[in-house]
């Protein structure tokens, strides 16, 4: 069975009774890669990887009824035995971040605002194809009692066209001579709203 080896060192800081703050390097060897082959629907092997990033992370609150939340990784990530210029990962994320808003109050209404963000990423071993990033914001609101909590979950508030899955595969349409390698994609959730009722015993 292939090894992984890694280590982290970082930081837990509170500089206040409402703020957390958490910072971290880390890195991580694979003495094996596995990438996903969709055509094919199998997983092949593909040499060593180094990955290292930083991690970030910050709570604050600053009244008893707002919090805060962000959480940030840059990561590099090559294959090892690779010609430079040819070692990415494929899909391998280089920047995500996420973070929101979140409400509380004592009458019962509560309500958040998150982004999603996943920064454009090479698609393939020479990032000649990328794979799209987005950002995404949805938005949550209701109201709690005693046993009953409304509430509206707005996925995709803006109506952001995006990519979910995404691969670099070679296809051939009847037209064309040769094969063409491209990406195909999931298209991600529109704009979409659901209503919730939960009753608690």
């Amino acid at each position: 069975m292939p090894s992984a080896h890694g280590f982290d060192l970082g930081y837990i800081w509170k500089p206040s009774p409402k703020i957390l703050l958490n910072m971290a390097y880390w890195y991580l060897f694979l003495e094996q890669e596995f990438v996903y082959v969709g055509d094919a629907g199998i997983v092949e092997p593909s040499g060593e990887t180094a990955r290292q990033g930083v991690d970030l992370s910050c709570r604050y609150q600053p009244t008893s009824w707002m919090f805060f939340n962000l959480d940030a990784n840059y990561t590099h990530a090559r294959s090892i035995n690779d010609p430079e210029g040819e070692n990415y990962i494929p899909l391998a994320p280089d920047f995500t971040l996420v973070g929101g808003l979140n409400l509380l109050l004592n009458s019962g209404l509560h309500g958040n605002i998150n982004v999603r963000h996943l920064a454009n990423r090479p698609a393939n071993e020479d990032s000649s194809i990328e794979a799209e990033g987005y950002s995404i914001i949805d938005l949550n609101f209701g109201h709690n009692w005693k046993t009953i909590n409304l509430g509206i979950q707005i996925q995709n508030l803006l109506n952001t066209e995006w990519n979910e899955t995404q691969f670099a595969t070679e296809s051939r349409l009847r037209d064309e001579v040769n094969p063409v390698e491209e990406i195909h994609f999931t298209p991600g959730t529109p704009f979409f709203i659901k209503g919730m009722i939960q009753y608690n015993f």
